[in-house]
C-alpha cells in the first residue's frame, strides 16, 4: 500500500478514495443476497394465501434450530418480541432486575420495563465491545432474574466466566444473537451457550428475511413458557399446565407469530449463510491482516483462533487515541472521511444514561418505571460506566465488506492507513 503521500485530503489534497471506490464499495456492501429461489419462495406463499399459516414457518424454525445445534426454536415477528417472551419465560416480573450492557440497541432490553422489572445495566470490555465479565457479579441481588449477553458487532462475548457466575448465582443468561449469527465461542456456535438466544432477523442484519426473529433453547420449559406467552395458535404443544391456565388466550396478550414470507426468504437464506459469511470473514479479516501495524487502530476481532465474527453485523474498529499523541476519534474520522471512504465514531448510544432508563413513567404511578415495583433503584448517571460512555472516542465504523475484492478491499485499507500514519497533519 503506497501511504508515502503527506498531503491529506483534509488540507486540501484531492481525496483518495474516488467515486468509483464508493460506487464500488456500496456495490460490494449490498444485502441481503436475494436468488430467483428466494422471490419464487416468496412469491408462492402470496400466491397461495398462506401468509399467516405455519407450515412453512414450522421448517425454517427445524432448519435454523439444526443449524445452531438447539433442540427448540420458536420463529417470532422479530427479535424484540422475542426477547420480551425470553424475559417472561426467565421468571422476569414486576420489582424484578435483569442485568444488560449499557451498549447495546434498546431492544436488548427495554421489554424489561413493560413487565415491570428494571435494568442494572453493565459496562463493556474496550476491546470485545461486549458485556465486562468483571462488572457482573457485584450487580447480582436478590430479584436479580437474568444476564442479558450481546455479541456485539458480531464479537462473542467472553462466556466462559460469564456462565460460571450465572451457575454459581442460579441465574439465567440470555444471548442476544442479533448481531451475530453464526459467530463462534471457542468452536461453539453463539446462541447455544446460554439458557436461550433470540436473534433480529430484520432487513439489515447479516442474516436477513425482512423482519422477524428467532428463539432457540435446550430448555423444554423456556420453550413452552415462550408459546404461552406469544403463540396463542400452539398452547396445545405445552404440557405444564399452569403455562396455559387460559385457554385461546396467550399469557403476555401477544400474537409473536412470523408470516410466512419471511418464514420461505429465512429458509433459503439459510442455505446459503454459512458460505456467504466465509467471505464476509475472509473479506474483513484480510481488511484487518492489512492494517495490523498501524498506530492507534486495531482490530475489532477475537484473539481466539476458534472464535469467530459471523457475519460481522455493522463492523467496527477500535481506536487508540494515546498512540496517535492525543487525536480524538472524530477528529480522525473526519480525516478519513474527508479521502472519500465515510467513516463515523462509536457505536451505539450508552443506554444507562437515556431517559426511558431514567425518567419514563410506563405504568404512570408518578414516579420512573425502573423504580415502580422495585426495592431498590439501580438508576445509574454520567461517569458511572466509564468504557460505555467513551465508546465515541474508541470504536469507529469500518466498511462492512460481504465479498470479497482484493483491490477493493486494499484501497480502503490503504486510506486509514494513510490517515493515522500522517496524524500530526489534522487539526482538532
Amino acid at each position: 500500500m503506497n501511504t508515502t503521500l503527506k498531503q491529506l485530503a483534509i488540507n486540501g489534497a484531492d481525496p483518495t478514495f474516488t467515486d468509483a471506490d464508493i460506487n464500488a464499495l456500496k456495490e460490494n456492501s449490498h444485502w441481503p443476497i436475494i436468488t430467483a429461489e428466494d422471490e419464487a419462495a416468496v412469491i408462492q406463499v402470496m400466491r397461495d394465501g398462506t401468509m399467516s399459516e405455519g407450515a412453512i414457518t414450522r421448517e425454517f424454525e427445524d432448519a435454523y434450530a439444526a443449524y445452531t445445534g438447539a433442540k427448540y426454536a420458536i420463529a417470532v415477528c422479530n427479535g424484540t418480541a422475542g426477547l420480551e417472551a425470553a424475559f417472561y419465560a426467565c421468571g422476569v416480573a414486576a420489582g424484578d432486575e435483569v442485568i444488560c450492557p449499557s451498549m447495546t440497541y434498546w431492544a436488548s432490553c427495554t421489554s424489561v420495563l413493560t413487565l415491570g422489572a428494571a435494568v442494572n445495566f453493565a459496562d463493556i470490555d474496550k476491546d470485545s465491545l461486549c458485556i465486562d465479565p468483571a462488572d457482573i457479579e457485584h450487580r447480582i441481588g436478590p430479584r436479580t432474574k437474568a444476564i442479558v449477553v450481546v455479541h456485539y458487532a458480531g464479537h462473542p462475548c467472553d462466556m466462559d466466566p460469564i456462565m460460571e457466575i450465572a451457575k454459581r448465582k442460579n441465574v439465567k443468561v440470555i444471548e442476544d444473537v442479533s448481531h451475530a449469527q453464526g459467530s463462534l465461542y471457542k468452536g461453539s456456535i453463539v446462541g447455544s451457550i446460554g439458557d436461550i438466544a433470540v436473534c433480529s432477523m430484520m432487513g439489515g442484519k447479516s442474516f436477513a428475511v425482512g423482519e422477524g426473529g428467532m428463539i432457540t433453547t435446550d430448555n423444554e420449559h423456556l420453550f413452552q413458557a415462550c408459546i404461552s406467552y406469544g403463540h396463542y395458535e400452539r398452547t396445545g404443544l405445552v404440557t405444564e399446565p399452569e403455562l396455559v391456565p387460559f385457554k385461546g388466550i396467550p399469557m403476555g396478550g401477544k400474537k409473536h407469530r412470523m408470516n410466512q414470507m419471511c418464514s420461505a426468504l429465512g429458509l433459503g437464506q439459510l442455505k446459503h449463510y454459512p458460505e456467504r459469511i466465509a467471505e464476509i470473514q475472509k473479506a474483513l479479516n484480510y481488511f484487518w491482516d492489512l492494517l495490523s501495524d498501524v498506530p492507534g487502530i486495531k482490530a475489532h476481532r477475537p484473539a481466539d483462533e476458534n472464535s469467530t465474527m459471523g457475519g460481522w453485523y455493522t463492523a467496527r474498529g477500535l481506536f487508540r487515541s494515546d498512540e496517535l499523541n492525543g487525536l480524538s476519534c472524530e477528529a480522525f474520522c473526519k480525516a478519513v472521511t474527508a479521502e472519500g471512504l465515510s467513516m463515523s465514531t462509536g457505536a451505539n448510544f450508552p443506554l444507562h444514561l437515556h431517559n426511558v432508563f431514567q425518567e419514563m413513567d410506563f405504568f404512570n404511578t408518578g414516579k420512573p418505571t425502573m423504580v415502580s415495583f422495585t426495592d431498590r433503584d439501580v438508576r445509574q448517571g454520567e461517569g458511572s460506566l466509564p468504557v460505555s460512555e467513551s465508546i465515541s472516542n474508541i470504536a469507529f465504523g469500518v466498511p462492512w465488506f460481504k465479498r470479497y475484492d482484493e483491490a477493493l478491499i486494499e484501497k480502503a485499507a490503504a486510506v486509514i492507513k494513510r490517515v493515522a500514519e500522517n496524524a500530526d497533519q489534522i487539526k482538532e
